[in-house]
């Protein structure tokens, strides 16, 4: 089978701590596939925050994830505090891409739980269409 292999930016410009809740793990004990992404998804918004966005107000465009990629490298389990790093990378016309980096300390020693991608495209939820990356974006979230 083959399998996704993400390779991520060496610089990463955004971290935020984000606790495992009770509710964040599944049956097997342990937070599952779906609550990654929701990690994720709150590393993302708080990056977007940190910046003065909203997603769906980033200087007037909203925004839709088109993919996303997530290699599982460790399990997390409740009371575990995950360290969320995001940055921007890949800016197109209309698109770029956000990697993040989990990761959780364990007796003294930094542990990767797991690293992903998220492919975002810029959107117009009232004309409901794609538009362009604002250059004040791209400017502000780091393009280079």
């Amino acid at each position: 089978m083959a399998r996704i292999r993400i390779d991520l930016p060496q610089q990463f410009l955004f971290s935020t701590s984000i606790a495992v809740r009770i509710t964040d793990l599944n049956y097997g004990g342990h937070v599952g596939n779906d609550t990654v992404l929701s990690i994720i998804h709150e590393a993302r918004v708080q990056f977007l925050q940190s910046h003065g966005y909203k997603e769906l107000n980033l200087e007037g465009v909203g925004l839709i994830m088109s993919d996303v990629a997530i290699e599982f490298k460790s399990e997390l389990f409740y009371g575990d505090r995950v360290e969320a790093y995001v940055t921007t990378n890949d800016f197109r016309s209309v698109s770029f891409d956000l990697y993040y980096k989990l990761q959780k300390e364990v007796g003294g020693r930094i542990v990767l739980v797991a690293i992903a991608k998220t492919g975002m495209v810029c959107y117009n939820y009232q004309q409901k269409k794609i538009v362009a990356v604002p250059a004040g974006v791209k400017l502000k979230l780091g393009a280079s």
